[in-house]
Order: structure tokens, then sequence, then C-alpha cells
């Protein structure tokens, strides 16, 4: 069975100091669990920050976003726990985000990427850009940007997603090796490489969310 698809669910957070190891429990043993037996949920993870933010970020990959909305999902938000009471990343936590995404880019991922577990790290931007630019902000992140990804020594893969429900419209997943992979000179080299259309159309109208971008270390499953 395929573990990725069209679909995903970011959840962010900061966490009370004082809660994190409870909350980090519950996440683990009773949350995601609990997601996972959702038909249509692929796959999970749950990351923690190394730059940027929220804190915590739990990313769940979808057959398509619609899965969110289905009867299963809706399910298990009846009879909660005492833990899910307490320590729900909306009730306990701050700096919640929840965003809901349909992928845009690549059009199809090749059976490798369907078949991949989910990313040891992580980096993710969250952006926008005015509405007048989209389509040729979009083409040109497909055509000049993220191909030159590919030439970075520990790059794995990326998508692009936009969202159907929550804020910004847009979010890259950058898979890596390790979050080291962020710090290298390559990286950098592409981060802050010059193309035609980015750079003089594109990257001066577009804005990034708050902690964004982001650099996350998966922490579960370990």
């Amino acid at each position: 069975m395929a573990k990725k698809g069209r679909g995903l669910l970011m959840v962010y957070v900061d966490m009370p100091a004082e809660l994190e190891d409870e909350f980090n429990v519950w996440y683990n043993e009773e949350h995601i669990p609990e997601r996972l037996a959702v038909p249509g949920v692929l796959n999970a993870a749950r990351y923690v920050a190394q730059q940027g933010g929220p804190k915590y970020l739990a990313c769940y990959e979808l057959e398509q976003p619609e899965v969110y909305f289905s009867q299963p999902w809706k399910d298990l938000g009846k009879n909660p726990s005492e833990g899910t009471k307490r320590l729900s990343p909306s009730i306990a936590g701050s700096n919640f985000i929840l965003n809901l995404y349909r992928m845009i880019y690549p059009d199809t991922l090749s059976e490798e990427s369907l078949q991949a577990e989910m990313s040891p790290a992580i980096l993710v931007g969250r952006m926008s850009v005015p509405a007048d630019l989209d389509e040729k902000f979009n083409h040109t992140y497909n055509t000049e940007r993220l191909p030159e990804c590919h030439k970075v020594p520990g790059y794995i893969r990326n998508r692009r997603f936009e969202a159907i429900q929550g804020q910004p419209k847009y979010t890259t997943i950058h898979e890596m090796q390790s979050t080291a992979v962020a710090e290298t000179p390559e990286w950098d080299a592409w981060r802050t490489m010059e193309t035609p259309v980015w750079n003089s159309q594109i990257r001066p109208h577009m804005v990034h969310e708050s902690g964004s971008p982001g650099v996350y270390q998966r922490v579960f499953p370990v």
C-alpha cells in the first residue's frame, strides 16, 4: 500500500514546558495510532523544530485531503479520553496551526516516493504571493527552483501543496537525510542562487509566515 498520497495534514503547536513530557507520550501512544486506523490515512510522523517554528509538527499523509472530512475521522472526536481533553494541541498549546493540503507538485509520485517512509528531516516553507502572481509563481518555482535542489548532497525529494483549509495558501516540503543538510554550503548556494524570473518578479512579493522556513527533525517514529 502507498505511504504517500495527494493529501497532507500538518498540525503545528508550541506547548508549555511543564506539559511537554505528558503531551509527547499522549501524542505518540494514543493520538497518532487512532488516526492511523482511519481509512485513507497512509502514514504519520512527529517532528521538532531545530530552526523556525512552532516547535512541534505532526504530519499525516492522506490518500486525498477529503479523508479529513470522512466519517471515521469525525468519529475520533466522539467520547474523547481524559488525555485528549487536557492535552490536545488546540486546548493546551499556543501558536496552534492546522492546515490541510492538496498536492500540486509534482503531478504524480514515483513508485519509490509512494513507498517512502516519513522523512527523517524536513524543511518546510509556508508562503503566499499576491493572487495575480499565482500562475507565474507556481511555474517558476516548479521549473527554475525545485529541480536544482536535487544537486544538494543529502537531499531526498520535494513536494508542494496548496491549502484547502488554513493559511497561507502554499507550503513546500523539502525532505532531507538530516537537518544538517540545511546548514551545508550547497544548500545555502541553492537558497541564494539567482534565477531570472524568480529573483526579479516573484521573490520580492513572496511572504513567509512567522516561523517559516522551519527545519524539523523527526522524533516519532524514532
